[in-house]
This record gives C-alpha cells, sequence and structure tokens, in this order.
C-alpha cells in the first residue's frame, strides 16, 4: 500500500496493511540540513528539503507543513522569538487590551510573507512529492489563537466576560481560518490539522466549549473545503470525544495522559484517533523503551484501523534522537502489521 492508501484504509475504520505513523516532524529538517532552526524556515526550499529527507530516513507515512505555532499571531502583528533547541515562541501578544478588538482589521494570507512561504513551501514539496503521500498543514483555531493574540489572561476574560468582544473576534479569526486553511489544501496540502487546545477540559470546562468553541469549530470546519483533525496539543480529549466528532473532524490528536484504550472505544465508528506517544518522554528513551512504548500504543488502539500511530502533542520536540526516531519508525513496522495477531482480549 502506498502511505495515502494506507490512511485513507485506517480512517475509513478498516485494517490496512499496517498502522500508518505519521512523524510529526517540524524542527529536525534543519538538523538535517545543518542549519539554524531560524535559517531552515526562513527559505521554502529549506523546508521541503529536509521533508523529503526526513521520509526518506524514517519511512513515515507524511510530510509535515507546520512551521510554527506564532506564525499566524505575526500575520495579526504579533512577535516571534527564535531559539537554539526547541520550537519558535510567540513573544507580547499584539493586543493588549480587550477594547482593541473593537477597531480589529482581518489580515489577508498574501500580504504575510511567513505565510506565503508556507504556501511555496506546500506547492514545492507537493510537487516533488507526488500524491502518494498526505500533506499535512496546520491551522490555529479560532477559539486558541486568541491566546497569543491577547495572552491567555485577558483571554480568559473576553471568554467568559465579553460575550460581544468574543462574537467579534471569533468572526474575524473564523475568516482568516478559512482562509489560511483553504491557501495551504490549494497550494497542494492533502488534509489541514486543526490546533485547538483551548477546547480541552484541561483548559476549560467541557460546558464553556460546548457553549462557546464547539459552534465556532462546527462553522469553521464546514468551509475548510478539505479533511480535517483536531488536534488538542496534549490536552484531555476523552470527556469531550463525541462533541469534537460532532463538529465534523476526521481524526482527533490525543496526548499521552490519558487510557488510550478508552478513547478507542469512545471514538469507534465516530473519528479515527491519532497519537499518543509521549513527546517529552521519548527524548529519553532508549530503544527497547521506544519499542515497548510503541507496541503498547497499537495494541491499545491499533486493531480494527481506526488508528495513526503518532507523538501525542504534534510536533516531535528537537532533542529526540534519530537513534529513537527511526527506532518507533522500525517498530511500527514490525508490531503495526496487521492482522495483529499477538494482540489478545485484553491487550498488548
Amino acid at each position: 500500500m502506498t502511505s495515502i492508501e494506507r490512511v485513507l484504509t485506517t480512517l475509513g475504520h478498516n485494517e490496512p496493511d499496517r498502522v500508518p505513523l505519521f512523524l510529526l516532524l517540524s524542527m529536525h529538517g534543519a538538523k538535517e540540513l545543518g542549519l539554524s532552526i531560524r535559517d531552515y524556515f526562513a527559505r521554502p526550499e529549506h523546508v521541503v528539503e529536509g521533508q523529503l529527507r526526513l521520509r526518506e530516513r524514517y519511512g513515515h507515512d507524511c510530510y509535515y507543513l507546520f512551521h510554527h505555532a506564532p506564525l499566524e499571531a505575526q500575520a495579526w502583528g504579533g512577535e516571534v522569538v527564535f531559539v537554539e533547541d526547541g520550537p519558535p515562541n510567540s513573544g507580547e501578544p499584539p493586543l493588549t487590551r480587550a477594547e482593541q478588538i473593537d477597531h480589529l482589521e482581518l489580515p489577508v494570507v498574501a500580504d504575510c510573507a511567513a505565510l506565503t512561504g508556507v504556501l511555496a513551501a506546500t506547492s514545492a514539496l507537493k510537487s516533488r512529492a507526488g500524491d502518494e503521500v498526505p500533506l499535512i498543514g496546520v491551522v490555529m483555531s479560532p477559539f486558541s489563537l486568541p491566546v497569543m493574540q491577547l495572552g491567555f489572561e485577558l483571554y480568559l476574560q473576553v471568554l467568559l466576560e465579553q460575550p460581544e468582544r468574543f462574537a467579534r473576534l471569533m468572526a474575524l479569526n473564523e475568516a482568516f481560518c478559512v482562509e489560511w486553511a483553504n491557501a495551504q489544501l490549494r497550494a497542494g496540502a492533502t488534509a489541514i490539522c486543526y490546533f485547538d487546545p483551548v477546547a480541552s477540559p484541561t483548559i476549560v470546562p467541557p460546558t464553556t466549549y460546548r457553549a462557546l468553541g464547539q459552534p465556532v469549530a462546527r462553522h469553521t470546519l464546514s468551509r475548510i473545503e478539505g479533511p480535517t483533525a483536531t488536534h488538542l496539543a496534549s490536552g484531555r480529549a476523552l470527556p469531550i470525544v463525541d462533541d469534537l466528532a460532532s463538529t465534523g473532524t476526521a481524526i482527533i490528536g490525543v496526548g499521552h495522559d490519558e487510557p488510550l484504550a478508552a478513547l478507542k472505544a469512545a471514538a469507534h465508528g465516530k473519528v479515527s484517533l491519532l497519537g499518543n506517544l509521549n513527546g517529552v518522554a521519548m527524548c529519553r528513551w532508549t530503544g527497547e523503551q521506544a519499542e515497548a512504548e510503541v507496541k503498547r500504543a497499537i495494541g491499545a488502539a491499533g486493531p480494527g484501523g481506526g488508528f495513526i500511530l503518532a507523538e501525542g502533542h504534534g510536533e516531535v520536540p528537537w532533542q529526540v534522537t534519530d537513534d529513537t526516531l527511526l527506532a518507533v519508525a522500525d517498530a511500527a513496522r514490525r508490531w503495526g502489521a496487521y492482522p495483529l495477531s499477538w494482540v489478545g482480549d485484553h491487550g498488548p
């Protein structure tokens, strides 16, 4: 099977030849090219070459066009802070007072050089990679982006206490998210990863998500012209699996600290799962630990399809070594081959 055939089969809740493996590698291409993280993301051709080399090395089932989370906040006037050994971070938020929402204007994707660079990388990678491997684009959800636009404390005040400003901010963010997602799809992305960590019960109560975040997700995802996966970036998902599934998303990205078998049971027939390897612990894994964790995850969620093995946060940390990634990939091929005859009635 090709990677795209493998993924589509498992998303249909059927068993392909093996469990798909998504190594969501954003920064590791810089290592491949001997560049700093800042320099790597500065040129689309670097990202293209990095993604091609990474898949050639590890044999996983996707290309990942995610650069870094502050990229979108930058379009709204935000600051990007680069570090040597980790993902770029947001600096000071562009909005410091809630009143600024009243006069906020929608940015245009085509006017933001950082975004058009991602589109150029997507188009070039699609041209070189063809149709056999999914290209994953990324957006921040309208409900979660304000953490970078306003800062966490001010956003929570707006969300909970200023409904008119919250509604205006969501309308602007929805329009931007849809434009940005569809631009990536037109450039060649196969699907969009919709990062929505504020949706998680780790951050807001399920009642708050159902009242405020879920309607935003439904409205936004319905206008994205391709398949989507909702990722909670290590946040808990189990209490809201049905709510997430009802938004129309095809996949839920799940973190490492929830029972994967219970998540699989809750998602059965409704939505597929992606996860849930522990990226932080992965920085210290031996080869034996990598194999054991891969086997655990596949045993818990692999039977019957509907599962893609991946790191649970949505971005493999810079500190994870090549040896560990190779061990994960090798274990996924060994233990993920269907039928999973080694999985008994009570798991691996």
